[in-house]
Order: C-alpha cells, then sequence, then structure tokens
C-alpha cells in the first residue's frame, strides 16, 4: 500500500506531565499550579492557592505515570509509536522556580523517562511549560504578569537543554500560550480573582511570555542548533453563524486573537490588529530596549497547534472558551461528542490549511482527539467505536491537508492513556486508546487494559495512514 504521508511522518500520542503523572509531593517536587485545581467543571472557578484536604484533587495521583511509565511505555512501543509528546514539569526541575541548583531527582526522573522512549524507538517530543508553573511563583509575583519570571524559565531552559542535549530533539515552549487571554491561570499563572478588567494583566503576561519564548529559541540553537523548537497553540477554529457580514467580520476577529500569538512568535513582531486590540483593552504593555528585536531575530521553528472542535459565531455573541476551544452557536450540520463538542475533520484539514497558508513553516499535530465515556463489556473489552471513526476521518483529513501541500511532519494522539481531564479533572471523560481503572473519585486499581482502538492506531503507524485509503 502507498501512503501520502511522508516516510518519515511521526505518529504517536501526547500527555501533560500534571495530568498523568501524579507523584505531586515525590522527589523533592514543589506545587505547580495544577495541584491546586479541584475536580469539576467549574474547577478554574474562584481558585484558591493552597491545598483544601477536603477536597479532592486530580493532579496529586493521576494515573500514577511516575511510577508506572516503563509499562506504559512498553505499550505505547508495541503500537508503533515514533514520537510521544509530553511535557517537563518545572516544579520538579526547580520546586519553587528560584532555587539557584536544580533539583537533581527530577531531573533524574525526565532521563530515565527518555531513555525508556528511546530504548523503544520512540523520539520525546518535549513541551517545557504545560500548564505547571511552580505555584509559588503565582503566590509572590502573580506569575507571568511579571517579568521576574523570564531569567527563571531561562535558567530553567538552559538547564534541560544541556541535560538532554542527547535525547530530545524537538521541544515546544509554552503549551497553547493563546489560553493566556482565554484562561489565564492555567496558560500564564495568573490570579485573577477580585480583579474586574484582568485583559491588560494577560497581554502583559503575553508579552513576557513571549520574551522568555525568544530567549529559549536562543538558547536552544546555541546549545544544540540540531534541534527544533516550535510554538504551540490552541486553535480549534471557527465559523460565522450566518453569511451576515458582521458574524463573518467577527468571526475574522475573534480568530485573530489567536493568530496573533503565532504572528508574534513566527513572523516575529505584534501585527497592527494587535496593538488595537489591546488598546481598545485598555492594555499598555511595558516593552522594554531591545525585546521587539529580541523577538524579531528568534521565532519559533515549526507550529504545533491542538484541535478538537470547531465554533459557530453570531455578532455581539459572547465567547465562551474551555480546554478545547470556542463553545459557540449549535452548528446544524456537525455531530456532537458526549460532552458537546462538535466534531468536524473537514474543519481540521481548513485549519491546517489556513495555518500553512499564514507562515509557511512546518506545522506538528501535537494535540486531536475524542474524550467519550467508555465502558468494559460483558466481553471484558471495551469497544470504541466512536473513537475509531473520529481517529479515522481525522487522519484522512490530515492526509487530504499534505495533499493539498501542507507542510506537516506529525500527529500526536491527545491521551494515547487515559488522563485526567484538563477541562473538567474528570477520568470519566477517556481519550486513551489504553483504559486506565478509575474512577472521577479517584477509586479504582489503575490496571491498564488495551481498548480496540489500540489495534487499530497500530495498524495506522504499521501502514503510514495507508491503510485508510479510499
Amino acid at each position: 500500500m502507498s501512503s501520502n504521508f511522508p516516510k518519515d511522518f511521526l505518529w504517536g500520542g501526547a500527555v501533560a506531565a500534571n495530568q498523568c503523572e501524579g507523584a505531586y509531593l515525590e522527589g523533592n517536587k514543589g506545587l505547580d499550579i495544577s495541584d491546586v485545581v479541584v475536580v469539576g467543571a467549574d474547577r478554574f472557578q474562584n481558585i484558591k492557592l493552597e491545598i483544601d484536604e477536603s477536597k479532592t484533587y486530580p493532579a496529586h495521583e493521576a494515573i500514577d505515570f511516575y511510577h508506572r511509565y516503563r509499562e506504559d511505555v512498553k505499550m505505547f512501543g508495541e503500537m508503533g509509536f515514533q514520537c510521544f509528546r509530553t511535557s517537563i514539569n518545572w516544579a520538579r526541575i526547580f520546586p519553587t522556580g528560584e532555587e539557584e541548583m536544580p533539583n537533581e531527582l527530577g531531573l533524574q526522573f525526565y532521563d530515565d523517562l527518555f531513555d525508556a522512549l528511546l530504548l523503544e524507538g520512540i523520539e520525546p517530543i518535549v513541551t517545557i511549560s504545560h500548564y505547571e508553573t511552580p505555584l509559588a511563583l503565582t503566590q509572590k509575583y502573580n506569575g507571568w504578569s511579571s517579568r521576574k519570571l523570564i531569567p527563571m524559565f531561562e535558567k530553567y531552559c538552559e538547564v534541560i537543554f544541556k541535560r538532554y542535549k542527547d535525547k530530545v530533539k524537538y521541544w515546544m515552549t509554552f503549551n497553547e500560550i493563546n489560553n493566556a487571554i482565554r484562561l489565564p491561570f492555567l496558560a500564564a499563572a495568573l490570579d485573577i480573582t477580585g480583579i474586574e478588567n484582568w485583559m491588560p494583566l494577560a497581554f502583559q503576561a503575553s508579552h513576557n511570555m513571549f520574551v522568555a519564548n525568544s530567549l529559549a529559541v536562543k538558547l536552544c540553537r546555541e546549545i544544540n542548533p540540531k534541534a527544533k523548537i516550535g510554538c504551540m497553540l490552541s486553535l480549534s477554529n471557527f465559523y460565522p453563524a450566518t453569511c451576515s457580514p458582521k458574524d463573518v467580520f467577527e468571526t475574522y476577529s475573534v480568530r485573530r486573537r489567536s493568530l496573533f500569538y503565532s504572528d508574534v512568535m513566527i513572523r516575529g513582531e505584534y501585527p497592527g490588529y494587535a496593538k488595537r486590540l489591546m488598546k481598545e483593552l485598555g492594555a499598555e504593555i511595558e516593552i522594554l530596549d531591545g525585546e521587539l528585536e529580541l523577538l524579531k531575530n528568534y521565532t519559533n521553528d515549526y507550529l504545533a497547534f491542538s484541535y478538537y472542535r470547531t465554533a459557530t459565531i453570531h455578532a455581539g455573541q459572547e465567547i465562551e472558551f474551555n480546554t478545547g476551544g470556542g463553545v459557540g452557536l449549535e452548528n446544524p450540520y456537525l455531530e456532537k461528542s458526549a460532552w458537546g463538542w462538535p466534531i468536524d475533520p473537514l474543519g481540521f484539514r481548513y485549519t491546517c490549511n489556513e495555518l500553512y497558508d499564514r507562515y509557511q513553516v512546518p506545522l506538528f499535530i501535537a494535540e486531536n482527539g475524542l474524550g467519550m465515556v467508555d465502558e468494559i463489556g460483558e466481553d471484558g473489552k471495551i469497544h470504541d467505536q466512536d473513537r475509531m471513526n473520529y481517529l479515522r476521518d481525522h487522519v484522512q483529513a490530515m492526509e487530504e491537508a499534505i495533499l493539498d501541500g501542507c507542510d506537516i511532519f506529525g500527529y500526536t494522539w491527545w491521551g494515547p492513556i487515559d488522563i485526567v481531564s484538563a477541562g473538567t479533572g474528570e477520568m470519566k471523560k477517556r481519550y486513551g486508546f489504553i483504559y486506565v481503572d478509575k474512577d472521577n473519585e479517584g477509586n479504582g486499581t489503575l490496571q491498564r487494559t488495551k481498548k480496540d482502538s489500540f489495534d487499530y492506531y497500530k495498524k495506522i503507524i504499521e501502514t503510514n495512514g495507508a491503510c485508510l485509503r479510499k
């Protein structure tokens, strides 16, 4: 069977340290921002910057990947993964962010994890900051609103770039950085409690992260010129509700609130529309001498992004956002997941083309997946046909985008093993090809079980996508 995917295309899966590792205080780890987020759909409302022992914190145990990664990595190898995207938890390396010396136990854990991956022929693709800023930096400085975090992040990057120089070829700086103006606690470690207009704070935080990103790019190229370092955005897309020019332009404007981040990090400068937006929102950001030149000279090598869904927009509508993107009006042309997320594979192809047309840099699909309620059948197996359908349709859409001329070099399914949901903290919302025996209340054996989709994805990888050819 011939394939339309490049011969060296990277197939794999993606997780975040805070959603899988657990062991939240082991190995001298400090608290990170995800450690104080409770379970529930309203988990980002009224966040307290301390732990209440009477509440449930999913990140504390998660799926215990910290202790079980060897068996999980072997299963990834059995599926044929060529890459695995995960994050280094910043608080494992610098527990408060301000230590002079890094935590050796944290560094050794990731050494061991990367070694286990490489032994299976799996390329580590590493996110440097994935909603895991040390909590102390929010408590003391209110996160990325303070430029004091810039040199701390730079030091952290220097440590990991040098330590893992021979093990990691692909890096990403900030996970879904554009969520800084949508989910400010997760993406920018901002505590906005009691702040009515927090947009100026979020835009200043974004600028500070842009500077930190460029410094990381500079460091990476100096320490390991062969490595690639990308930016990562949440880029699930938007449609106008009607052909009314107001709806069309409103949709365009909402989209550019995300694309302004990749414009800065790939094109290297603030676009005019972003300057107008910040002015209208009262955001007068502080930019120091030399910072704009830094952004221009050190742009990212590739654009990584998450795509789950599309949303439909009506002019004047208040847009709600969650970890999967925008929540808009009902789209009568699309089916929805159990959590109400529209399923839109053609929107995936559209998004790939939109981004490649705009930037002409390689694309990496860092997250794509379907959250489902999985039940163990009477035969003891998990038959997840809807997940396989979603995977098939989106891989075929990606193949069409490649035929359209998009340069896409890899695809990592979000949650190849069941992990804690970022949006709700649930275990019930499952993405994996591997079932983990744990419920929303934290009960279960943590036993791993292959779902039907395990062998389905294995076949896709074996044939480099050719088995899905119509």
